[in-house]
């Protein structure tokens, strides 16, 4: 008897799931709230050069602007000729004009980089960025943190994801707990004006990259926890609902970064919020489908012993030792995966690969692209933060409707595709219309708006469809290497948000909807999955074809394989993580 048939014995969605389940997407909510957080703590008001003559006393209103535009702020002319490299609008704000002469060569107009700044307070009280000058030619320091951020995102999903198979959902999510709260805690805490600009930066960036690394534990280990202690008819289900309290947690970052409007207070708080969770060792039960994987039977049966009875069903003895007897045969007789080459081997099956990979990459280019860069909206920014948060939820919710009925090739193609074209219209609004017009803002908004919509939808899209493409046999490697390519897409897209913008503010927003379209034409040659059985192997992943290119009989070799049941990236990346021993078709 397989794991899942003596779970619908003791109840698979009963009142021990649906309370387990719902404390998981809870701690689902945290992961958004650390990747934003820095959003708002290192957000880039207005900002221009101090005033040397005011100096301290200058501050960022009308008429100390009025009079900083007079007298020092750099004309178009001047910035074309000497620093045509940037933006009129970034040139303006990091330089300033020379009020004497320093050389006899020297003319009395030539521009100077600036070393202090003042900031519009409209929004934020004190930031990151104004704290350590984080502008102009120091703006590589907040981007670094993070890129490293992502770095370390990357980091927390292998270590944590093998960790939590090695030793259990329940602990390691508990020590990412820990870690989360230790972490946030350093960032707030750790850098001071007493220790200077280095010290201060180094421990933050380090405090980032453990808060980046415990929040893939905690949400690779929670997914992964709620996917196994329900059974295959429900997955679906909690598949698309945790993904709802991904925005949830949205939305409860912008409440608390509205009220508290300082980044080390902000930073701490979110940090005490985090405490409870450490609690939730004790209220969470171990995966009792991994301790069976596992041959931990002892724990396993006080588990589901346990569930029959918040489920108020009896536990079958016979039914459970028949369980028990199979699984101990099958981590007698594990079966070798098929190795990367598997990948590469077969043109087609290369080809599709190498494609993936770049969706990957584009789609968390995308995605991070414009989810990180709401700041940038003519909008108040907590309004255009909640405003993503509505879009992103939305996009979900109609993915979810649409993806069984329509299929994933055609909606994750006109998305990407909508998503390029609607990018590019940037473009004629900047150029043709009066500048900063009302109409020219409203149009930028609707712009980036369904920049959001767009970016969501292809994203949540591309999670399922490389899923369904990728040979169960050389799933997990697959499954691995886009994950890794995603983060690098989502570095790229830090990078581009802060230096492209130095440049044309809307730059970033052009190159986002070229790849776009390149990868939507790509994505052209996928073969339809929908109502599809999982491919097994390479020979039945040609089978399916590509377009462009005639199938054929495969050469290569493949074992038989597994059955997946998740659908998002957390799920793709337990498997890609979890041991053969694991997998459903052989509990």
């Amino acid at each position: 008897m397989k794991f899942d048939t003596f779970l619908e014995t003791v109840g698979d969605w009963g009142k021990f799931q649906k309370v387990k389940y719902t404390l998981i997407c809870l701690t689902y909510m945290l992961p958004p709230i650390m990747v934003y957080t820095y959003t708002f703590t290192a957000a880039t008001p207005d900002f221009r050069c101090r005033n040397p003559v005011l100096k301290s006393k200058d501050s960022y209103v009308n008429s100390s602007n009025q009079i900083f535009h007079l007298e020092y702020e750099p004309t178009a002319y001047q910035c074309n000729k000497e620093q045509n490299g940037l933006s009129l609008k970034e040139c303006q704000r990091c330089y300033r004009r020379r009020t004497f002469l320093r050389h006899e060569n020297q003319s009395l107009n030539q521009l100077e980089s600036c070393e202090n700044y003042v900031y519009d307070k409209t929004h934020y009280t004190k930031t990151l960025v104004e704290e350590w000058s984080m502008v102009c030619d120091r703006v590589n320091y907040r981007s670094a943190v993070q890129m490293i951020f992502f770095f370390g995102y990357m980091v927390g999903s292998i270590v944590f994801g093998i960790l939590a198979d090695k030793y259990g959902r329940r602990p390691i999510m508990s020590v990412s707990f820990i870690l989360m709260t230790f972490s946030g805690f350093l960032c707030a805490f750790g850098p001071q004006e007493s220790l200077r600009f280095w010290p201060s930066y180094i421990i933050f960036i380090f405090a980032r990259f453990l808060l980046a690394c415990s929040t893939r534990g905690i949400s690779v280990s929670g997914f992964v926890l709620g996917s196994e202690i329900v059974g295959p008819s429900k997955r679906l289900l909690t598949g698309i609902v945790i993904e709802y309290f991904f925005a949830f947690g949205q939305f409860f970052l912008v409440g608390f970064a509205f009220f508290i409007r300082t980044w080390r207070t902000l930073t701490w708080a979110i940090s005490i919020f985090t405490i409870p969770f450490m609690l939730f060792y004790f209220i969470l039960p171990e995966s009792p489908r991994w301790l069976v994987s596992k041959g931990h039977f002892d724990d396993a049966e006080k588990v589901l012993r346990n569930i029959a009875k918040e489920n108020k069903r009896p536990f079958n003895e016979v039914a459970y030792q028949q369980m028990k007897e199979e699984q101990e045969r099958n981590i007698g007789n594990k079966q070798n995966q098929a190795g990367i080459m598997t990948l590469f081997r077969s043109k087609i099956m290369f080809i599709i690969s190498i494609n993936l990979f770049f969706q990957w990459l584009v789609q968390n280019l995308v995605f991070y692209g414009v989810s990180q860069n709401t700041g940038s909206w003519k909008l108040n920014p907590y309004l255009s933060f909640t405003v993503s948060a509505l879009v992103e939820l939305t996009a979900y919710v109609i993915v979810h409707l649409i993806l069984d009925r329509v299929g994933r090739k055609k909606p994750y193609c006109l998305f990407a595709i909508l998503f390029g074209i609607v990018a590019l219209l940037a473009i004629p609004v900047q150029k043709f219309m009066t500048k900063d017009s009302s109409a020219q803002i409203t149009l930028m908004n609707i712009i980036n708006v369904a920049l959001k919509f767009f970016a969501s939808a292809s994203y949540a899209i591309i999670y399922i469809y490389a899923n369904e493409l990728f040979p169960t046999n050389v799933r997990n490697t697959g499954m691995g290497i886009c994950s890794m390519v995603a983060r690098i897409g989502a570095i790229i897209g830090t990078f581009c948000n802060d230096y492209l913008t130095r440049i044309w503010l809307y730059l970033p927003i052009v190159l986002y909807g070229i790849v776009s379209l390149s990868a939507a034409v790509l994505a052209l040659m996928f073969p339809e999955t929908l109502h599809k059985p999982l491919p097994q192997t390479v020979a039945e992943v040609e089978r399916m074809g590509i377009i462009g290119f005639r199938t054929k009989q495969s050469t290569v070799v493949a074992g038989e394989g597994e059955s997946l049941t998740g659908n998002t990236e957390d799920d793709i990346l337990k498997m890609n993580l979890q041991q053969s021993s694991n997998d459903d078709n052989k509990l």
